[in-house]
């Protein structure tokens, strides 16, 4: 648990942290009372102990203050990393462990001799700009033609390196550094141990520049791209509230910059411009003063994840176009029935379950609105594994034509009209899922394709007693449509009932909750079986002709407001499905030029 997390528990019970530290105190309203850090009864020291300050606190007499941290470790009398232990007990915090990986073995290094250089101390202090009092407080020697720096912790020499002032041949520096020891961040000897920010820079000489503005520095030991150090300093960076890392503005350096960010926490760590320099050395070679310095922590700017966003972002764009669409803007796409354009929509990124009877019509209607979303001028693939494809197209045909036998010529018209509208997996029997799920994915690529539909769930590898795998199919069809923007319908099964009479509901879909749960929507298909029975039993047309053939029941519609039935009337030489029994099928595929062989006439 890192300084902030610890400040943050105890400002959660900061009247019982103020107590146990000034027990001399007093409450009054909102705040503890003392008279100093000492502890003495007074009014100069006052904490907070609710709202969003809870915890701060200030001496007006004494003129600082900071939160329960500060406090404790002013009361205490002890160093930070002290504090930081005895909170810890305190709060009956026991760090986490972890089996430990193998120990890599180090050697602590000597130090070299280094031979003094008066070429090498002009470099630095004439053409780096950096003063004596800064080499010496950083332990850095010259050697011939090149610099020693120093990595303690404590006062023990852990690694070093040195800097050629000279380049290669390549053009490169000539840098050594000590064999087989563990490689931490230079500067831990200049920083004040109490300091609960630090700036990490890319180079040394960077680390000791800022260090003479009087802010507390550290840098890497390998530049930008190289992190082997965070194994064994992630510990020790635990005191810090916030850690800016200030990186060469090049490539390199900001990729670097944006790893440490997910590798010490995105809460705590920014990223430091320098508007018009590469680093603070150039920075400060042009004779910078610290308000620069200032400005850019200050203008400092966190990495968040790419999911969180402030509400404000959605404004006024995305919520104004949801209030007030703009003329021609889709708001999701209209069902053939007219009961329903103002009632349900089918939408972009979502997905839709659909379930019924076995032998209720699902694909049917499924057929159906597929033709109509095409005509919508969306392009749609469909996967129905428990029919050959070529009687799944006929039965889109006679609904894309409204006719039983629409003739040849009019057959290749709508051949022509399906072939950059529809396209068909190709399988029937059992598919595994994974591999519908990368098919679809190359089709939504290459091909545009907006609307998917699988029929059905049972034919997708998954045993019907195998909840956790249905899970975690259906969170699948979530990410898809979540990263493409598609549509997914997917036909699950519903239970058996007593009988068919009795309509069912989403809480009926066979298999895990997680189904209907992670859906969007779902929707259910009955047939009115009644109705038929009758008729074939001698029954007037014309008295039952006023009973609906079937029934579509939306029972959750997560981005619209209405759930409800739409009642419908079957067509038996289309196919499809209409609003009432006056009603005519439509043609989705004009053609003139064509003759037909209708039944009865």
């Amino acid at each position: 648990m890192d300084i902030r997390e610890l400040s943050e528990k105890l400002a959660q019970q900061a009247e019982a942290v103020a107590s146990y530290l000034l027990p001399q105190g007093k409450r009054e309203r909102h705040e503890w009372v003392c008279g100093s850090v000492a502890g003495e009864p007074g009014q100069s020291l006052k904490v907070h102990l609710t709202g969003g300050k809870a915890g701060i606190w200030k001496d007006f007499q004494a003129g600082h203050g900071g939160d329960l941290i500060d406090l404790w470790k002013q009361v205490r009398g002890v160093s930070l990393p002290d504090t930081l232990q005895e909170i810890r007990g305190y709060l009956g915090i026991r760090e986490t462990t972890f089996h430990p990986m193998p120990r890599k073995q180090y050697t602590r290094p000597e130090k070299p001799q280094n031979i003094p250089s008066d070429v090498v101390v002009k470099y630095l202090t004439k053409d780096r700009c950096l003063t004596v009092d800064t080499l010496k407080t950083f332990g850095v020697e010259s050697d011939k033609r090149g610099y020693f720096l120093p990595s303690y912790r404590g006062s023990e020499l852990v690694c070093w390196k040195k800097i050629g002032i000279d380049l290669d041949e390549k053009g490169k520096k000539i840098i050594h550094t000590s064999g087989k020891t563990e490689k931490i961040l230079f500067g831990w000897q200049a920083l004040d141990s109490d300091t609960r920010w630090v700036v990490i820079t890319e180079g040394e000489l960077d680390a000791m520049t800022l260090h003479q503005y009087g802010i507390p520095a550290l840098s890497v030991p390998f530049g930008a791209k190289n992190h082997q150090w965070v194994d064994s300093e992630y510990p020790h960076l635990d005191r810090f509230d916030t850690i800016y890392l200030c990186f060469d503005s090049d490539e390199a350096g900001q990729a670097g910059a944006v790893e440490l960010v997910q590798r010490l926490g995105s809460h705590r760590v920014k990223l430091i411009d320098l508007p018009g320099v590469k680093d603070p050395n150039e920075a400060h070679q042009k004779g910078v003063s610290r308000s620069y310095f200032d400005c850019a922590l200050e203008d400092s700017r966190s990495i968040d994840p790419e999911e969180l966003r402030s509400a404000g972002d959605y404004f006024p764009d995305a919520m104004h176009d949801m209030f007030y669409p703009k003329p021609g803007t889709p708001q999701g796409f209209a069902l053939p029935w007219m009961e329903a354009h103002d009632r349900i929509r089918i939408r972009h990124n979502e997905l839709s379950i659909w379930t019924g009877i076995n032998g209720h019509g699902k694909s049917q209607v499924l057929g159906h609105l597929m033709l109509h979303l095409m005509n919508q001028g969306e392009r749609v693939c469909i996967a129905s594994m428990e029919i050959k494809p070529e009687r799944m197209l006929y039965r889109l045909v006679r609904q894309a034509s409204t006719m039983r036998q629409p003739s040849p010529q009019y057959l290749d018209a709508i051949g022509e009209w399906f072939s950059d509208k529809l396209w068909v997996f190709d399988v029937v029997g059992t598919a595994k899922w994974e591999h519908i799920l990368t098919v679809f994915e190359y089709a939504r690529k290459r091909y545009g394709i907006t609307q998917f539909v699988i029929d059905s769930m049972m034919k997708c590898g998954i045993a019907e007693d195998d909840y956790r795998t249905q899970k975690q199919f259906v969170e699948v069809l979530t990410d898809f449509k979540n990263a493409t923007g598609a549509h997914v319908h997917l036909v699950a099964h519903s239970r058996k009932g007593d009988d068919e009479s009795k309509p069912p509901g989403k809480l009926d879909v066979k298999g895990t909750g997680a189904i209907t749960d992670l859906a969007d929507n779902t929707f259910s298909v009955w047939r009115n079986k009644k109705k038929e029975i009758a008729l074939e039993n001698g029954g007037d047309i014309m008295d039952l002709q006023g009973a609906p053939d079937g029934r579509l029941t939306c029972d959750k519609q997560r981005n619209g407001e209405w759930e409800g039935n739409l009642l419908l009337w079957f067509d038996r030489d289309s196919f499809q499905y209409l609003d009432s029994f006056a009603n005519k099928p439509r043609r989705y595929v004009p053609f003139e030029a064509h003759t037909v062989e209708l039944i009865g006439g």
